[in-house]
């Protein structure tokens, strides 16, 4: 794939008027808290019918797991025309346009999408039982409930399964939960939580017991979820704290029920393929805020004279101006084979999602920073766009694993070979 197809054009620009009158006029709201992005969202949603395209989706998923075929199978059938190399570009590209449109003025909106309909629908399709699926997946692939996907804790970090200290204990039929979680988008407001755990197990090092994925609905006895934590950007995605206190479940909310316990690692690669979707998910983030930056960078320094000229006309702007421009191209590519290899039904290894994410945050920071340069002083101020896209870039070089953690993966994986 070299360009948008006609196609994919016209979603884009439908969404994009979408988002110049849905959303642009409420990013203040959105990023003083006032507004949770959860309603607008929805209407998005409605509008372009992808609730109804979840729905479509998850029946023929439950319908081909129902008649046996193996959960691989069941997501290939489910696929709106899978057969396609076409239809499959479509639909990867109607995936990665509203993240790319939507942080073209307000990044946190996507993080709260994604880790809702993302991440934590994505760990129970992926790890949970049919029953499962049906009780809480596609409430949250519609956005009718949203949902949180909980791994990180006070002090673990990059750590994540190493440094866990959350744990169930098993006593008969039921488990008892604790720990506490930190950094949880969405945490304020979800209706449901995939909470990561450690199983106790006598005997067993704590960093080698089997990892546990159970799904919480809030106001359950002993599970607190707190208010939205202050931070330094993507003001518009709610974050929290959980705190699990002798919280009781059945077998029946832990992800694979009784199979789970069973699986050698536990549910330490099913973890690992999320962060991998999260990761390649990064890049269309990281197209909008440079998309923007760079329109906004061209109008204000067309605009903006100094010393009796366009400030577009010194070299020094126009570097930073060109340089943007080779940023946006090359994140465009990113995305564009992103579109391919799920056209073909491949995705990216961890390694080269880690190394598409390490490229995109880092991109996406440099223009912010330099957007801001571009407008000096103004730039310093709220009252500019930049201001806001140069806080929100920033989050990308540190979730979904930091740069730090993507440097790793990606040198291990050229040692192995």
């Amino acid at each position: 794939m070299i360009e948008w197809s006609e196609s994919q054009l016209m979603i884009r620009d439908a969404v994009r008027r979408f988002v110049e009158a849905e959303v642009a006029p409420h990013v203040e709201e959105l990023e003083h808290g006032d507004l949770p992005p959860y309603d607008i969202l929805r209407k998005m949603y409605a509008a372009f019918g992808m609730d109804e395209m979840a729905r479509a989706r998850f029946r023929k998923q439950i319908e081909a797991e129902k008649a046996g075929l193996s959960r691989k199978e069941a997501r290939a059938k489910s696929a709106d025309g899978a057969i396609d190399p076409a239809a499959r570009a479509d639909q990867a590209a109607a995936t990665l346009i509203p993240i790319i449109e939507l942080c073209r003025y307000c990044p946190g909106m996507v993080t709260a999408m994604g880790v809702s309909v993302g991440l934590t629908a994505s760990a129970i399709l992926s790890k949970g039982t049919i029953e499962q699926k049906e009780r809480w997946a596609l409430d949250i692939l519609t956005l009718e409930k949203i949902g949180a996907w909980a791994i990180t804790e006070p002090g673990s970090g990059s750590d994540a399964f190493g440094g866990m200290r959350a744990s169930a204990r098993r006593e008969g039929d039921e488990f008892v939960l604790n720990g506490s979680k930190t950094f949880i988008t969405n945490g304020p407001h979800a209706d449901t939580t995939v909470f990561i755990c450690k199983l106790e197990e006598e005997g067993v090092d704590l960093r080698d017991r089997k990892i546990l994925n159970f799904v919480l609905d809030r106001g359950m006895p002993g599970f607190e979820q707190t208010g939205a934590l202050r931070k330094m950007g993507m003001h518009s995605s709610p974050t929290g704290e959980l705190f699990l206190t002798d919280v009781r479940v059945g077998m029946d909310r832990l992800l694979g029920g009784e199979e789970a316990l069973g699986k050698q690692g536990g549910g330490r690669e099913g973890a690992k393929g999320t962060f991998q979707t999260e990761r390649t998910g990064v890049a269309a983030m990281a197209l909008g805020i440079v998309d923007r930056c760079l329109e906004l960078s061209l109008k204000y320094a067309r605009e903006r004279v100094q010393f009796e000229r366009p400030i577009g006309e010194y070299q020094l702007i126009q570097d930073k101006l060109a340089r943007m421009e080779v940023a946006r191209m090359n994140l465009q590519n990113l995305v564009f084979r992103t579109i391919e290899l799920s056209a073909n039904g491949r995705t990216m290894t961890l390694a080269e999602a880690s190394a598409m994410k390490l490229y995109a945050a880092r991109a996406a920071v440099e223009v912010a920073m330099e957007a801001v340069q571009v407008y000096g002083g103004n730039g310093y101020m709220s009252e500019y766009v930049v201001e806001q896209l140069a806080r929100d870039s920033k989050v990308l070089q540190i979730y979904a694993g930091t740069d730090e953690m993507q440097i790793r993966a990606i040198a291990k994986d050229l040692l192995r070979s």
